[in-house]
């Protein structure tokens, strides 16, 4: 026990160093955490081995990070900022999610179809490839402090993605055990995966909004804040563990909504000086959520990466780009945001290998085959998508004009209004 809390405390730390490393190569520090991530991880040195990837407080350390990583998203949803451009969020959320899942799910189909393998696994690819994996996308955004219209529309966005995600899978996985065990996913379940998460998030949030208006001193706040954040956290785990039939409740979305409550019930510039104590925080939980992103994925799997592979990397970049795109325009988004959006939703990993753990337990009897084409395909493209992915955020903040913006993002006020 000792030991391997010694190991995680030195991998953290290498951690740090291969970030600053990247950022003086004038690369995105995210990126050398997720290479430290796959060089410390149990495919490399094993220094991040598989017994603390698999421990239940280790577990419980990053579920606890991820709803940490959503007081920067729901504090940015206040209202007076948001009510310009919700709107857009939601049709964009909408478009480029089914993008995706109509362009992956239609390419595997056929694909499929033509090699005699059963299509309706085209549609399990089609429902992992609509999750995004947050977290590097917003380190981007934490590092060089983006601000603009790309920078305000994937803040929400990148929660509800993986949202949307969620419910799509389930409906394909519902489909799926018809097909391979005779069984059925209820449609309540769908209900659940949002509605757990926003219960939980007003229960905690609030109590300490109240908290927090009767309180002046910002670092008092920012301690109410995180303690929070731990409630709202073991509230969301009691109910993946006991009221879920397998953990899927997304812990972002749980700390999204309970700072979306106190971020709008609190003075704005008391936010702003609570936030400012909290941010630091908020950066070391990136950087070890990064290293866990890293470390299950397996860098010899680039030699084994196949066609498979390369269509469900290039078919999901068309549903992303193309989907944001429509939806952008669709919405009357600014010009930025149709353009570039969707070079900000390529990173991959974390959710869906979630996903695709649970697809391959559905494929039992006969169908228990083709588990190793799901695993191998979303396997080799998380390690290729995830390095690539990366540059192609930063490039999409840097045409987008939204690099090394003047402030914070947290510390924008008006945001909403260039958006108008």
């Amino acid at each position: 026990m000792v030991l391997n809390f010694v190991r995680l405390l030195l991998v953290v730390a290498l951690g740090f160093l291969f970030s600053k490393l990247a950022s003086k190569l004038k690369m995105p520090a995210v990126l050398g955490a997720l290479i430290a991530g796959m060089a410390l991880g149990p495919n490399a040195a094993n220094l991040l081995n598989q017994e603390i990837l698999d421990a239940p407080s280790y577990q419980c350390l990053i579920s606890i990070l991820e709803c940490g990583m959503g007081l920067m998203l729901g504090t940015e949803m206040v209202w007076k900022r948001m009510r310009s451009y919700g709107k857009q969020v939601l049709v964009i959320t909408l478009t480029e999610s089914l993008g995706t899942f109509l362009v992956v799910s239609a390419a595997f189909c056929t694909i499929f179809y033509l090699t005699g393998v059963p299509v309706f696994l085209g549609l399990i690819f089609g429902g992992i490839a609509l999750a995004t994996a947050p977290a590097p996308a917003l380190s981007i955004v934490t590092e060089y402090h983006t601000d603009g219209p790309v920078t305000r529309t994937l803040i929400p966005l990148a929660v509800l993605d993986d949202v949307a995600a969620i419910a799509v899978f389930l409906g394909v996985m519902s489909i799926v055990l018809k097909q391979t065990a005779g069984g059925n996913i209820p449609g309540y379940l769908i209900l659940l995966v949002v509605l757990f998460p926003i219960l939980i998030g007003l229960a905690v949030g609030i109590p300490v909004s109240a908290l927090l208006r009767r309180n002046e001193d910002k670092k008092k706040n920012a301690i109410i804040v995180l303690l929070g954040v731990l409630a709202a956290a073991g509230l969301t785990m009691a109910a993946n563990t006991y009221l879920m039939p397998f953990p899927i409740l997304n812990f972002m979305l749980t700390g999204m909504v309970y700072s979306a409550v106190f971020a709008n019930r609190i003075p704005e510039e008391r936010l702003d000086q609570t936030m400012t104590v909290c941010t630091p925080i908020i950066a070391g939980c990136f950087t070890l959520i990064i290293l866990n992103l890293g470390a299950p994925l397996d860098y010899h799997l680039i030699l084994d990466a196949g066609i498979f592979t390369a269509i469900y990397i290039l078919s999901r970049a068309v549903g992303k780009i193309g989907g944001a795109a429509i939806g952008a325009r669709m919405s009357s988004a600014p010009a930025t945001v149709r353009k570039y959006l969707g070079f900000t939703l390529m990173p991959h990993s974390g959710v869906s290998l979630v996903l695709t753990g649970i697809a391959i337990s559905s494929l039992t009897g006969s169908f228990s085959q083709y588990g190793d084409i799901v695993r191998g395909t979303i396997a080799a493209a998380a390690v290729i998508n995830e390095v690539i992915a990366v540059f192609l955020a930063r490039k999409g903040f840097q045409l987008a004009g939204e690099l090394e913006a003047a402030q914070p993002v947290s510390n924008a006020p008006g945001a909403s209004e260039s958006l108008s």
